[in-house]
């Protein structure tokens, strides 16, 4: 799938990213098959619960031509543009550079031979340090210039130095590549000595681990303003919800009254029969108003959109995108016949008894152009899979093996497997459809494999 992609995160959580351009409409959908082992259902886990607590969205202006800044050089010099305009060029360009540096950092975790690894560690490293080089190339005189200049200057030297270091660290040991390490090295200490001579950093801040990984987030969080888009997430069915409340309460309270009517017919005096009926009425009434209330409400929002999220630009506020989106529990019957098959492709033995979550997302583009040199903007959703791992039986089990008269035993690990079709529908109504079989255990994801038809598992 080119123009989408599913993609691990962190431990437990993974990411499908794709692209938008200026005035698209996109749909993606996503059908989780969990197995009933996991406990995972409508009364454990409600849709809201998930969407609230482990789903993210993202929105950002975006380019393919990563490890060339778009936004150069010239666009954060003082000399050039209006100086209202200096702050969202210097953030797009810190941005563009975090985004390439972290791109390159997990492609180069990816060679495990010293001789790919280290020509294209230092390549990077060579790249990075001519892109530091003209952003400090601008140094603005104005103060209030300058304290967005030193907070985009400070996270990005950190962010080089932790990137490299986390690089090294995984790096292949060689003893033939000791002058790559050391000129890896250098460049670190470097960063680091920079900071310090520009007294970015108070020594107790430095003291402190968790004080200095919070204020590098905070500075990142201040160089994506104008990238980044923020966003408002609006409950589509608020009102809805009250009138169907109100309307089951209406029912069931004039069903009670009529009951006490009858009972209070019955009963010419007030006595102790009379109270305990109508305690067991009104009882009854709060039993049964709930569940009532539940069932019916399931029914009615059944194929209803859920939530709408508005992106906006931080800067002029303007409208930039809208993401309708659906999410709710559906059966085998309502699955698109597309969908239906990739499932079915499945070997016999893996089909599992599985409860099955739909997510959907809308998505319609508004603005008809973006920022100078950006021809696209990249939607990013995080799917948070540690609800669905929480019920899963803990610890490792034991594999015995017979040699000869002796017996031997292993340490294996319990694993479990979620199935995911994602459908990708374009504005000229093309779609992209593919089955990944996701495998985990109760701490990460052990391995996202996208399966072929011809090979299904």
């Amino acid at each position: 799938m080119k123009k989408i992609k599913l993609t691990q995160d962190e431990n437990l959580s993974i990411r499908v990213s794709y692209p938008l351009l200026p005035s698209d409409q996109q749909r993606l959908d996503l059908y989780f098959s969990l197995p009933d082992e996991m406990g995972i259902s409508a009364k454990t886990l409600t849709e809201e619960q998930y969407f609230h607590h482990s789903i993210q969205n993202h929105s950002a202006y975006y380019s393919d031509q990563l490890h060339i800044p778009l936004v150069r050089s010239r666009f954060i010099s003082q000399k050039k543009g209006e100086q209202s305009d200096y702050r969202l060029n210097l953030n797009l360009y810190s941005y563009q550079i975090r985004t390439a540096l972290d791109t390159d950092i997990k492609q180069t975790l990816k060679l495990k031979e010293s001789k790919d690894f280290y020509p294209h560690a230092i390549e990077l490293a060579e790249q990075i340090s001519g892109l530091l080089t003209k952003l400090r190339r601008y140094t603005p005189s104005d103060q209030k210039l300058r304290a967005y200049f030193e907070n985009a200057d400070n996270y990005l030297s950190w962010q080089v130095e932790q990137s490299f270091l986390k690089l090294l660290s995984r790096a292949p040991k060689s003893t033939e590549y000791t002058s790559e390490r050391n000129f890896l090295f250098a460049l670190c200490r470097r960063e680091n000595e920079y900071r310090d001579e520009n007294h970015y950093n108070s020594q107790v801040t430095l003291s402190d681990p968790n004080r200095i990984t919070n204020k590098m987030r905070l500075l990142q969080r201040l160089i994506e303003y104008g990238v980044v888009f923020q966003k408002t997430t609006k409950n589509l069915n608020s009102y809805l919800n009250r009138i169907v409340k109100g309307t089951v309460t209406a029912i069931i309270m004039a069903f009670v009254m009529v009951l006490v009517l009858n009972a209070r017919t019955n009963f010419t005096e007030v006595t102790i029969a009379l109270v305990g009926m109508l305690g067991v009425i009104y009882g009854l009434r709060e039993i049964f108003k709930e569940d009532i209330t539940r069932i019916i409400w399931r029914r009615i929002q059944k194929g209803l959109p859920k939530w709408k999220i508005i992106y906006s630009h931080s800067v002029n506020k303007s409208k930039v995108a809208s993401q309708t989106i659906w999410l709710e529990y559906i059966r085998n019957k309502d699955l698109p016949p597309k969908v239906d098959t990739l499932f079915q492709t499945r070997r016999q033995q893996n089909k599992q008894a599985a409860q099955l979550l739909h997510f959907r997302s809308e998505t319609k583009v508004n603005a008809k152009s973006f920022l100078p040199g950006y021809d696209k903007i990249q939607q990013q959703i995080y799917f948070n899979l540690t609800p669905f791992v929480r019920f899963l039986k803990k610890g490792e089990g034991r594999l015995y093996a017979l040699e000869n008269i002796k017996i031997s035993k292993q340490a294996v690990e319990r694993r479990y497997q979620i199935n995911v079709v994602l459908m990708h529908t374009d504005k000229q109504k093309q779609q992209q459809i593919q089955r990944f079989k996701i495998t985990l255990n109760r701490s990460t994801i052990i391995n996202i494999e996208a399966i072929d038809v011809l090979n299904a598992d």
